[in-house]
């Protein structure tokens, strides 16, 4: 479970961890994104500290992390041009009894449209359940981020609740929807991953 090798093809796209290979790729990306499309959209960001040394350090701290069972960081890449359109990542919450943790995903703005962000999700969903062995995924959304919520739908997360105060950021304790999906709501062979 604590390898950092985990990987998943689809007919678009490789869902995998960063290797210290992809920073050409992995720069481009982010150097690619537009403009802000709208609050919880990061747009274009300052990669000026990015170097290869950087990068390097960053792709041993995500490794790090996988060993320690605390996050698998899943990055997306288009089979056709190898072009870095986002990532996937899972924080362990509890394992134990509950085998539980949170789900994150972020496609670079200039590819949204393409259904790459349901593609790669479905696809680091049975990750998650297939060889991370996690029983229960859940997103925490903002309650008026409407494109994380239609994600979240698209590859079968039921919305649970409403958690109130549940996370600090802009300034202040927010609400979020909980969306979740265990793996036994899953039928992985649906997917055609």
């Amino acid at each position: 479970m604590n390898t950092c090798n985990h990987s998943k093809e689809t007919e678009r796209l490789i869902v995998r961890s960063l290797q210290k290979e992809d920073y050409s790729s992995w720069l481009a990306g982010y150097e690619g994104r537009l403009p802000s499309q709208h609050k919880y959209d990061e747009g274009q960001i300052d990669t000026s500290i990015c170097t290869e040394e950087w990068f390097s350090e960053f792709v041993d701290k995500h490794q790090k992390l996988a060993i320690e069972d605390k996050a698998y960081v899943f990055n997306i890449f288009r089979k056709e041009d190898h072009a870095h359109v986002g990532e996937v990542d899972f924080s362990t919450l509890i394992r134990d009894d509950f085998q539980w943790a949170r789900a994150g995903y972020n496609i670079h703005n200039q590819f949204w449209r393409n259904g790459y962000g349901q593609e790669a999700v479905r696809a680091a969903l049975n990750i998650a359940f297939e060889q991370l062995y996690y029983h229960r995924i859940e997103a925490h959304i903002n309650l008026d981020n409407t494109p994380s919520i239609k994600l979240a739908e698209g590859v079968g997360m039921k919305f649970e609740c409403v958690r109130q105060g549940f996370i600090y950021e802009f300034g202040e304790w927010t609400d979020n929807l909980i969306y979740f999906i265990n793996s036994k709501q899953l039928v992985l062979s649906q997917w055609d991953c």
